[in-house]
């Protein structure tokens, strides 16, 4: 793809685009992992979790993905009422809300400024299948890389011992 820049709506996207959709992606992961370290290491975040273990874990990793992405809602019998995971779940829910959005507004007012070029043979078509399956493939990979470990030590885990007989 060396040369190809890809196009949308006759705009080039460039890397500073690039940069801030990145970024944009970004921020949810790292605000989740973050605040689930945070409360999975310290003792006023393990003082919400009703089971230990992996499922301690899948509580705390569910809240704060839950507050970053939409409404906030708790996993099965953690204890959010609580100084911490009240502050900590309201700043998350506030960060993962608008915080992305301002990379985004940032590429809408790159866009907004430039110039529309004409197609060419250079020209990096999006609305192809070539384009929606590196698309698809691009959040696949991001995705795992970011959320599969913790995953792994969580949820994963925790069926793998249930399917063993261990409970928790």
């Amino acid at each position: 793809m060396v040369g190809r820049t890809p196009e949308y709506l006759g705009k080039k996207i460039e890397a500073y685009d690039v940069k801030m959709a990145m970024l944009s992606i970004l921020i949810f992961p790292v605000i989740v992992l973050s605040f689930t370290a945070i409360a999975s290491v310290t003792s006023f975040g393990q003082a919400g979790i009703s089971n230990p273990g992996p499922h301690g874990l899948t509580q705390i990793l569910y809240a704060y993905t839950s507050a970053a992405g939409n409404n906030g809602s708790a996993f099965n019998g953690i204890n959010s009422n609580t100084n911490w995971y009240n502050s900590s779940l309201a700043v998350a829910m506030l960060l993962g809300r608008f915080f992305a959005v301002v990379p985004i507004l940032a590429i809408a007012g790159n866009l907004a400024q430039k110039k529309a070029v004409a197609e060419s043979a250079g020209t990096f078509p999006v609305t192809t299948p070539l384009f929606s399956t590196l698309l698809v493939s691009t959040v696949l990979i991001v995705g795992a890389l970011t959320f599969f470990p913790v995953l792994s030590l969580g949820p994963i885990l925790e069926h793998l011992q249930m399917t063993a007989g261990k409970l928790f």
